[in-house]
């Protein structure tokens, strides 16, 4: 994947059923093209306040806010490059930091506090995040991914998910099983360019009826946790006293990144 640190750029999301997908890859066919990786799967593990305090402000889509989350490319073992991101949104602007580590080295900081030697700014931007909200791994998040970059403009970029996956317990990124799915019949595509959209593209999701929704992978689990009583509103992050590990409920202890 690529090392690119600091990405600032427009983002919106759209949805898509089966057959806006196929009419949408056929409408921007000698527009844009694949990348080097071809389909790949992304693996994530949020991180969040004992109370969900991150997601809770996230989804009350104040001017700004910030998350955290490590992600994985691929098959995780313990030779595998692990990525730590902050990512904060301003005022409809998306601002992603984020850096590279061995696996020994960021389960070294993730669970003991340890900074790599010589780190960037980055690193400390990072580290102070996590020393301001002191966030534990609250959910696995995981989806199959193609990526797509314009012929004539390579800042445009688009991608789109399938198979979103996800589980509140065993927050391991080199484990894909046991998950839900999540909308297992559409895709989720993201439009990202540092400005505006090309002409072509904007022309073609108004035929296409594909319109920007508001939708957040995190925030969509969180809100069914909270639906079907995993979390407990009125004492978020607490889990009931039963059948815990049978039910999977959000607080079992299992922080490690592998």
């Amino acid at each position: 994947m690529a090392n690119k640190e600091i990405f600032e750029r427009v983002e919106k999301k759209y949805r898509m059923d089966q057959e806006q997908y196929q009419k949408f890859l056929k409408g921007v066919a000698g527009k844009i093209h694949a990348d080097q990786y071809g389909l790949h799967t992304i693996r994530n593990i949020y991180y969040d306040t004992d109370d969900f305090g991150l997601i809770r402000n996230s989804l009350e889509k104040p001017k700004y806010k910030e998350k955290f989350r490590v992600r994985g490319y691929g098959e995780i073992n313990e030779d595998s490059e692990i990525f730590l991101e902050i990512k904060k949104k301003f005022d409809g602007v998306v601002y992603k930091r984020r850096v590279a580590l061995p696996m020994e080295q960021a389960k070294d900081f993730l669970e003991k506090g340890i900074l790599p030697e010589n780190s960037s700014q980055i690193m400390r931007e990072i580290d102070y995040f996590m020393r301001f909200y002191h966030p534990t791994p609250k959910v696995y998040l995981a989806y199959d991914r193609i990526a797509y970059v314009g012929d004539e403009d390579p800042e445009l970029r688009i991608t789109i998910d399938r198979n979103i996956r996800s589980r509140m317990h065993r927050l391991d990124l080199s484990y894909d099983g046991e998950c839900r799915i999540l909308n297992p019949d559409s895709y989720l595509m993201e439009i990202k360019v540092p400005m505006a959209y090309p002409v072509w593209l904007a022309d073609l999701l108004c035929e296409l009826e594909i319109y920007p929704v508001s939708f957040s992978k995190y925030g969509t689990l969180y809100g069914k946790a909270l639906s079907e009583g995993i979390i407990l509103p009125e004492n978020e992050g607490k889990c009931e006293e039963s059948n815990i590990e049978e039910e999977n409920k959000i607080c079992l202890p299992v922080y490690s990144v592998v």
